[in-house]
């Protein structure tokens, strides 16, 4: 599954996994930072040994032979010094070729082929064939799962919450490549625990946690460390054995496009992801965010909800009028001369009505009180405090003015 963010052609060869990512260079930035990212990963997972090469069979027998750039010399005379063990289909005949005097994947390859396959069977001349690039070769790919679930056997039995990140990071690593490969990332995820056999009767048989974020996300280090603020939580009841990962809430994620100029603040930690990690430390109430609603009154416009809730992903009311950009916190009633607001003097109108008639729904249950809201906003002018944002209350007496906002 981690693999398959790389490339859509992912195979199970054997005792290794073998990707094509032959028309995937170009978008990982090239060979060389293609391969510094799959080997950093891949280390995390628990993989011993990588290779490249121009055919999977060839890349194999490399990995075999601790060799792990297969391109930097011709793949013939690569391949030809190698031992004849390294390639799977030779193995059941190294015995016999050896009687002939082959030592080498070479002496193998330089036998009469009819001869070749006449004693040793089709399959490992086509296997040779195969290996040289000379014929091609034919995986059964996998396909991504639509969930995910990952388990992890520890090595050892952890008896203190905040060392189960370890292995959890493992598989946090799988999850994000399984969301890279989907295009999406989480907005929850929880880590199963199960406890030993040789648990105390009243531990139970395991726990869990979830760990949540408000905007979907596949960065591993930023899940590694609110999953640590969570676990530093935590007091098990009895050693742990094995871990499951599951994702509980995936979203569609697109990737970035990149930037002509690079941000000078690309290497800092989005500030995001800093409120969800204080709010994970002291608690979610202690840190919110601002969130807009889809919602035509100004008052309603906008409210504050813990920084680790899910951002609801609602457009912001649509408006006819330009939107100020200083709003008063509680709208300032005008005096009115001649039928036309004044506030530092006679107010000029430039643009509207935008009419807003909205909340008929809503009540104030603390105040006992709807909050219908039925208002005509007008764009003004004035000669001392500049363009203004202001609105007549239909609900009144027809007259009544008010000032709401200030243009900048």
């Amino acid at each position: 599954m981690w693999a398959l963010q790389f490339t859509p052609r992912v195979a199970i060869s054997e005792d290794a996994v073998l990707m094509e990512v032959g028309a995937s260079t170009r978008l990982f930035g090239g060979r060389r930072a293609l391969r510094d990212r799959v080997v950093a990963e891949a280390a995390e997972l628990g993989v011993q040994k990588v290779a490249w090469a121009p055919t999977g069979l060839a890349a194999h027998a490399f990995a075999r032979c601790n060799i792990e750039n297969g391109f930097k010399k011709p793949l013939q005379e690569l391949l030809d010094r190698r031992p004849m063990e390294c390639l799977s289909a030779v193995r059941p005949h190294a015995t016999d070729l050896a009687q002939t005097g082959c030592r080498t994947l070479g002496d193998v390859r330089a036998r009469p082929r009819h001869g070749l396959a006449r004693r040793w069977g089709k399959q490992l001349r086509l296997a040779i064939d195969q290996a040289y690039g000379h014929e091609p070769e034919a995986f059964e790919w996998e396909v991504l799962p639509d969930a995910f679930r990952a388990r992890l056997e520890l090595p050892f039995r952890v008896e203190h919450a905040p060392a189960l990140l370890q292995g959890a990071r493992r598989l946090l690593v799988q999850m994000c490549g399984w969301l890279c490969a989907r295009h999406a990332g989480t907005t929850a995820f929880t880590l199963h625990w199960s406890h030993d056999a040789m648990r105390p009767r009243d531990a139970g048989e395991g726990g869990h946690i979830t760990v949540g974020t408000a905007d979907p996300t596949r960065d591993v280090e930023h899940l590694c460390r609110l999953l640590a603020e969570h676990l530093t939580k935590i007091q098990l009841a009895a050693p742990v054995g094995d871990l499951v990962l599951t994702a509980d809430q995936v979203n569609d994620q697109a990737g970035s496009n990149g930037q002509l100029f690079p941000d000078e603040s690309e290497d800092g930690e989005a500030p995001h992801l800093v409120l969800e990690r204080i709010a994970a430390r002291v608690g979610p109430q202690a840190v919110k965010r601002c969130v807009v609603n889809e919602d035509h009154r100004q008052e309603w416009m906008a409210h504050w909800q813990p920084a680790d809730v899910p951002v609801p992903r609602k457009p912001a009311a649509s408006t006819d009028l330009p939107q100020p950009t200083w709003v008063l916190p509680e709208p300032l009633r005008l005096a009115v001369r001649n039928n036309r607001p004044v506030y530092q003097g006679e107010l000029q109108v430039l643009a509207g009505p935008q009419c807003i008639e909205a909340g008929w729904w809503d009540r104030d249950e603390e105040a006992a009180a709807g909050r219908l809201v039925v208002r005509d906003y007008w764009i003004a002018e004035s000669g001392r405090a500049g363009t203004l944002w202001i609105f007549q209350a239909k609900l009144d007496d027809g007259i009544a003015w008010y000032l709401h906002g200030i243009f900048g």
